[in-house]
């Protein structure tokens, strides 16, 4: 089985922690399990992971704010853990920067597979023939996952990319909040449509103040991307 990556997992639950090593460990990643909010930043620091998954109620620091502390220090995949049912949590936990949530109690083979798709979509991609986007007071560069703003690189979240490329590959065309689903998150999502939202909303923060120029909604059907004019 190929190296697939290093998995950092903070859930207070050791049966969580085992699962979740186990069904990682078979697909190849390494799966470090952390019960504690406190210890998580000393682990991250330490272990360097390329996906983490945090729960929302741990002991001491709760997985919400240790999702906008790992934020601030570098822009790696977060999926959160949530109680079933819990919307207020899933779309705050998207607010403060996670690229994805799984309601508990959830199927290991499906958060594995989340894991995998955050992970790939967070890796540079070889330079391709159109992988530089230039649009007037925007450049997107898919090899290194760059965006510019007005000649200022911005920072955004694996998820907050593969939804802006996506959109900006296909300019003027309508999207359902199923379909960026489907092409951006990558599987079968069985959660709340509103983590489309959740993301253009951060988007059109980070955009400005190009964003009402670029992210159009389209009321009761999606989104689409509205540049004034393609640079050549």
């Amino acid at each position: 089985m190929p190296y697939m990556g290093k998995v950092l997992v903070v859930d207070d639950d050791q049966n969580v922690l085992e699962l979740i090593k186990l069904y990682g460990e078979r697909e190849g990643f390494n799966v470090i399990g952390i019960n504690d909010g406190d210890l998580a930043l000393a682990a991250f620091d330490r272990e360097n992971p390329d996906v983490v998954i945090l729960d929302i109620m741990l002991p001491g620091v709760d997985g919400l704010t240790l999702c906008r502390k790992l934020r601030s220090i570098r822009m790696v995949p977060i999926i959160m853990l949530t109680a079933k049912g819990e919307e207020a949590d899933r779309v705050l936990g998207l607010e403060m920067g996670a690229d994805d949530y799984v309601s508990k109690p959830f199927s290991p083979r499906e958060l594995v597979a989340r894991i995998k798709a955050v992970h790939r979509r967070s890796q540079p991609v070889e330079a391709m023939t159109n992988g530089k986007l230039k649009y007037p007071g925007l450049e997107i560069q898919a090899d290194i996952r760059s965006v510019n703003v007005n000649d200022k690189t911005i920072e955004l979240t694996p998820k907050e990319f593969d939804l802006l490329y996506h959109l900006a590959q296909n300019p003027r065309r309508v999207f359902t909040r199923e379909d960026l689903l489907s092409a951006v998150w990558g599987y079968d999502f069985y959660g709340d449509q509103r983590t489309v939202d959740v993301h253009i909303r951060r988007l059109r923060e980070k955009l400005q103040p190009l964003s009402n120029e670029y992210l159009t909604t389209v009321w009761g059907v999606g989104y689409h991307f509205t540049p004034p004019s393609k640079e050549e």
